[in-house]
């Protein structure tokens, strides 16, 4: 999901260097289902809607950047003394209710796929937070400007320029992802299938 952006731009004293966090929440929407078909009637239905396509999706993660700049002036000249990022990502996965009166193959297809949704949510939030450490990173070597209001608008159009570059690489890896699925899903499920075999895995 296209991050929402909150900057807070702040002039103030300059405190210890940071590195970029991330925090994040998880919530799950229920899917129910005997089958596959049912189960994927379900995550079309119930699925998390989202707004930049208003297509609906097995799952989703919302995230909002902070980023807080202390400005230190002297000798007549503005510098960033601090800059701190912050990313708070909400994901919201499937819960699949129906697994204990299924069969085993659909269980197991299940586990495959339900694994692979959040690991692709959870690439997003690595995404995330690799783009607010370089962030991060640029803000704080901004240099020095006359002014504090003139390095504030650099560092504002610094922050706009490297979210857009944090949307597009979101972006390129949904379109990576989406082409690769099948051959994806099959080659875990083939995984899964053989640790089963081995006794390395509860069926």
């Amino acid at each position: 999901m296209r991050a929402a952006v909150c900057v807070l731009l702040a002039l103030s004293i300059a405190v210890p260097a940071s590195a970029a966090s991330l925090s994040r929440t998880y919530s799950y929407f229920p899917v129910g289902g005997m089958t596959l078909t049912e189960i994927e009637r379900q995550l079309r239905e119930r699925g998390p809607r989202l707004e930049s396509t208003g297509q609906r999706h097995p799952g989703a993660t919302s995230m909002e950047f902070t980023t807080r700049i202390d400005y230190a002036e002297g000798d007549g000249y503005c510098h960033v003394a601090d800059a701190r990022v912050s990313v708070e990502a909400k994901v919201l996965l499937p819960k699949w209710r129906d697994r204990r009166r299924a069969e085993r193959e659909v269980r197991l297809i299940w586990d495959t796929l339900s694994r692979d949704i959040k690991r692709h949510e959870e690439s997003h939030l690595s995404i995330a937070k690799t783009h607010a450490r370089r962030l991060e990173d640029a803000l704080k070597n901004l240099g020095r400007m006359t002014s504090c209001e003139a390095l504030a608008r650099k560092a504002e159009a610094t922050t706009a320029r490297m979210l857009a570059e944090h949307d597009a690489a979101q972006d390129r890896f949904d379109r990576i992802e989406a082409i690769n699925f099948e051959s994806r899903i099959l080659r875990l499920l083939r995984y899964r299938l053989e640790q089963i075999e081995a006794g390395r895995l509860q069926p």
